[in-house]
């Protein structure tokens, strides 16, 4: 078994049982950092990875993305999921072979979301969204690479918190070959409970963004699989502006202190 062929079966494996913490890295290295830390497995952030590149996210192409897959995955011994967006594409077709082209980096797995980018009409028509994930899975059994596929609703981050609407969308991708789900943005144990109800046996992803629930918690209700998408990325973010807003505005280097060894934690 290769190197790859083990990290992916390593991923399916953590997703049959019991429920794991997959941190999201915004580079080489905060995903060497994290695995350091111990964690299983880890996720990218579409949102982390632009703002290293000065861009909002959705501010950056396929074949930029592809490169950062592949530099994520060159840096840690772990799996990785990649935060592959709605595809880079629209049609099913194109999502298929962009899926292909990710599955070429070494990822153990992706997801596949169902946001269209346009304020009117947030969501993809029911019917495109299946089949857009029915394309990836066929893309992904194609690829021989086996990678698990995520299908995303995200209705809770586009405007439409509609939780019927998202189950009924998450088991249509589970029928289209999705092998676990997920609705970013839902914050109460009502909505977590729905979900993990009706995609059963399949396993759920939960995004913890805010401190609405523990590791313990979700695991009670659930969920197998929980990811952070562009917050830890954020808190960096805010370490970092309060303290150049301190040398700007004050003068001073107070926040100076405490500092981690980050060589000493990454390997001299």
């Amino acid at each position: 078994m290769t190197v790859f062929e083990q990290r992916v079966a390593e991923f399916h494996r953590l997703h049959s049982e019991g429920c794991f913490v997959m941190p999201n890295p915004w580079d080489p290295g905060s995903a060497r950092a994290l695995q350091q830390l111990g964690f299983a497995a880890l996720a990218t952030t579409s949102a982390g990875f632009a703002w290293t590149m000065g861009r909002a996210d959705n501010g950056v192409t396929l074949d930029e993305v592809l490169a950062h897959l592949r530099s994520i995955v060159e840096a840690v011994d772990v799996p990785v999921n990649a935060d592959f967006e709605g595809g880079y594409a629209v049609e099913p077709d194109a999502v298929a072979a962009n899926v292909k082209k990710a599955a070429a980096t070494g990822i153990a797995g992706l997801s596949i979301e169902d946001s269209s980018k346009d304020a009117e009409h947030p969501l993809f028509d029911f019917d495109l969204a299946v089949a857009r994930v029915r394309a990836a899975r066929q893309a992904i059994d194609e690829s021989g690479t086996g990678i698990l596929l995520t299908g995303r609703s995200e209705g809770f981050v586009a405007g439409r918190p509609d939780i019927d609407e998202t189950i009924r969308r998450l088991r249509a991708y589970a029928d289209a070959g999705a092998d676990c789900l997920y609705a970013p943005r839902i914050d109460s144990t009502e909505h977590v409970t729905a979900i993990v109800s009706a995609v059963a046996p399949r396993p759920v992803n939960l995004l913890i963004n805010a401190p609405f629930m523990s590791v313990a918690e979700a695991a009670g209700l659930g969920v197998r699989r929980i990811s952070v998408g562009g917050t830890l990325a954020r808190t960096a973010w805010y370490g970092f502006l309060q303290a150049a807003r301190e040398i700007a505005e004050e003068g001073t280097f107070d926040r100076f202190q405490q500092l981690p060894d980050v060589d000493g934690l990454l390997g001299r």
